[in-house]
C-alpha cells in the first residue's frame, strides 16, 4: 500500500482534532493524549508507532468514538465521514462501529468465542447490523477467506477457534472486520504474538484485502519494519504527543526528531557469542505428545552450556514450547530423557525434589497472565523467596528489595498491583521472581514478543547483564531474529517437532542456509517500504 503512492485518494474519512484524554489512576486523573490531529483520506493507512504508553491504542479506539474505562475525552474533535462522534448517541455509534468503523484486536485468540463456528463469528454482526441476508454474509465471508490466502477457505468456518492456529485465526479476524465492507478498519497489533513465516502470510493478505477494497486503516504497531511495509504516512507518538508525522519513504529516510531516531536504532544490541564444553542441561533423544496423539516432538536432543544462551527458534507449531514444557516435567516425554549437571530429572513435576525445582525458572509470554492481578509486587516475590530459600520478616523484605534492584526497580513498586504497571514493568517483575529462587537456568519463552521496542531493548539488555553477574544460563524461546542476534551464543532451529539445525550463533545466522532457516531468515521483515512486495514476487517466482 505505501509502494502505491500514485494511488487516488479521495474526501477526507477520519479527522481527529486536538485530542485531549485523560486517564483515572492513583486516585486522580492523569493526561494520557495531548492535543492529537489525525487527518485519514478513502483508502489511506495511517501506521502509528511509539512505545508503550505512547497513546496509540487509545487513540485508535478513540477514533471509533470510544474511550476504555477509566478514561475520558475532555477535548477535541472527533468526525467521521462528516458525522461528529462526539454528538451521537451510544446506540448510533454501536450501529456505526459495525458497519462502517471496525476493529482488529492484537490478541485474535482472546477475541472469539470458543463455543461458536468461525463462519458464524465472522458474519455476526454484519448480519445483526441488517446489511446483508446470513446466506449472502456468509457467501462474502468465503470469498474473504479465500481472498486472505486461508487454507481450506470452504471448510476452515466450519472450525472453531481452537482448532486453528494464530496465525489464520488472525487472518479469521481480518474477515470480520471486513465483512461489513467498511470504510475504515483499525489494526491494533494484529502481528506481534505471530512467528516470522505467519506474519508474512497475514500482512500481505491485510494488505492485499485494504487494497483490494480501498478501505481506509490505521495501523498501530511498535515494529518498524512491519509498519513500513503497510502505510502511506507514519505517526509518532511519545507520551501522549506527536513527535513526528510524515510520508513513509521520507520519515525512514531522514527522520527529523532526535526520538524517532532513536527508534530506528533500537535494534543495535549484539551479544558477542561466547562458547563452553560445560553443558548444564541436555535433552537427549526425546519424543512428545499430547494425550497420546501425534508427535509434537521427534528426537529432540538440545544441550545448553553453562552460563551460555541458546536461543530455539520456528514458526508456531514447530515444537519450541512444548520442548519447555518436558524440561520443566508439566509434560512426560514418550521416549528419552533430560539430563541436568549430568544427571537425570524425573519426568514428571510431581516426582521433582524442591532444589530440583528451584534450580530451573521459567519466565513466560504473558506477564498479564502469569501473576495473580489481586496480589501486590511484595506477595508476588515473597511467595518463591519463603518456599524455596525459606526466607520470612525482615530477611525476605531485604533480599525483596535486593531482587527490585537486580531488575532497576525502586522500592516504590513493593505494594503495587500488576494493573499498576507497565508492560515492561510486568516483565521485570516476572524476571525477579525467577530470580527469586536463586536459579541455574532460566527459559524464557517469547519474554519480549508483546513489548515494544524501546522496553525490548532495556529488558534484553537486563538479561545480559544478570547472565554476566550471576552466570545464569537461559533457553530463550523466540521467533524474533532480531532479538536471537541480540542475545544467543547458540541457536537451535525448529520444524514441526524435529531440530533441523543446531551450533553456534555465526554459524547459523551465515550463508550458506539450509532451506527451512533459508526461509525463516528471508520472512524476518526489513527497514525497506518495498521489502513486503519484492518478498512476495521473489516466492511467486519459485
Amino acid at each position: 500500500m505505501n509502494n502505491n503512492s500514485t494511488k487516488q485518494k479521495n474526501g477526507i474519512l477520519l479527522e481527529m482534532q486536538n485530542i485531549h484524554i485523560d486517564g483515572y489512576s492513583d486516585d486522580q486523573w492523569h493526561r494520557i493524549v495531548k492535543g492529537v490531529d489525525i487527518t485519514l483520506r478513502r483508502g489511506e493507512v495511517l501506521g502509528l508507532i511509539g512505545e508503550s504508553g505512547a497513546g496509540k491504542s487509545t487513540l485508535g479506539l478513540a477514533a471509533m468514538g470510544f474511550v476504555r474505562a477509566g478514561c475520558k475525552l475532555v477535548k477535541g474533535s472527533i468526525r467521521f465521514d462528516g458525522t461528529d462522534l462526539n454528538t451521537i448517541s451510544e446506540r448510533e455509534k454501536r450501529a456505526l462501529c459495525g458497519s462502517r468503523i471496525t476493529y482488529v484486536a492484537q490478541s485474535a485468540a482472546a477475541s472469539f468465542n470458543p463455543s461458536h463456528r468461525l463462519i458464524e463469528q465472522t458474519v455476526e454482526t454484519t448480519v445483526r447490523q441488517g446489511l446483508r441476508s446470513e446466506n449472502v454474509a456468509k457467501t462474502d465471508a468465503l470469498r474473504l477467506f479465500q481472498d486472505l490466502q486461508l487454507p481450506e477457505p470452504g471448510i476452515i468456518g466450519q472450525r472453531y477457534p481452537h482448532q486453528v492456529s494464530g496465525g489464520q485465526l488472525q487472518r479469521v479476524m481480518t474477515a470480520m472486520a471486513m465483512s461489513p465492507k467498511p470504510d475504515l478498519i483499525i489494526f491494533d497489533e494484529p502481528t506481534t504474538a505471530l512467528d516470522v513465516t505467519t506474519q508474512v502470510d497475514v500482512l500481505a493478505s491485510i494488505r492485499q484485502i485494504v487494497d483490494q477494497y480501498h478501505t481506509a486503516a490505521i495501523y498501530i504497531t511498535h515494529d518498524l519494519a512491519v509498519v513500513a511495509q503497510m502505510a502511506d504516512f507514519i505517526k509518532v507518538l511519545r507520551y501522549g504527543e506527536t513527535v513526528e508525522d510524515a510520508e513513509t519513504r521520507k520519515m525512514l529516510k531522514t527522520p527529523e526528531k532526535d526520538y524517532t531516531k532513536s527508534l530506528w536504532a533500537v535494534r543495535s544490541i549484539e551479544k558477542e557469542e561466547k562458547q563452553s564444553d560445560d553443558i548444564i542441561l541436555k535433552i537427549d533423544g526425546v519424543d512428545a505428545a499430547y494425550k497420546g496423539k501425534t508427535k509434537v516432538l521427534k528426537n529432540v536432543s538440545i544441550v545448553v552450556p553453562r552460563g551460555c544462551t541458546v536461543a530455539i527458534v520456528g514458526e508456531s507449531g514447530s515444537g519450541k514450547s512444548t520442548a519447555a514444557r518436558v524440561i520443566t516435567g508439566l509434560l512426560e516425554p514418550m521416549k528419552g530423557q533430560v539430563l541436568f549437571n549430568g544427571e537425570p530429572l524425573p519426568l514428571i513435576l510431581k516426582g521433582r525434589s524442591k532444589e530440583q525445582l528451584r534450580r530451573i525458572q521459567m519466565i513466560y509470554q504473558s506477564a498479564d497472565t502469569a501473576m495473580n492481578p489481586r496480589h501486590p509486587v511484595r506477595d508476588i516475590l515473597g511467595r518463591p523467596l519463603e518456599f524455596y530459600l525459606g526466607l520470612s520478616g525482615a530477611k525476605r523484605d531485604r533480599r525483596l528489595l535486593e531482587l527490585l534492584e537486580l531488575i532497576e526497580l525502586d522500592e516504590s513498586f513493593v505494594d503495587r498491583l500488576p494493573s499498576e504497571l507497565s508492560g515492561g514493568q510486568k516483565q521485570r517483575i516476572c524476571i525477579a521472581r525467577a530470580l527469586a529462587a536463586n536459579p541455574e537456568l532460566i527459559i524464557c519463552d517469547e519474554v519480549t514478543s508483546a513489548l515494544d521496542q524501546i522496553v525490548q531493548k532495556g529488558i534484553l539488555q537486563l538479561l545480559l547483564r544478570l547472565q554476566a553477574d550471576l552466570g545464569i544460563s537461559y533457553l530463550f524461546i523466540t521467533h524474533d531474529i532480531a532479538t536471537v542476534r541480540a542475545i544467543a551464543d547458540q541457536v537451535v532451529v525448529m520444524f514441526q517437532g524435529c531440530v533441523v539445525e543446531q551450533g553456534m550463533k555465526s554459524e547459523i545466522l551465515n550463508p550458506p542456509y539450509p532451506s527451512y532457516t533459508q526461509l525463516l531468515l528471508s520472512s524476518v521483515p526489513e527497514m525497506d517500504p518495498d521489502w513486503l512486495s519484492d518478498l512476495l514476487e521473489e516466492r511467486s517466482a519459485l
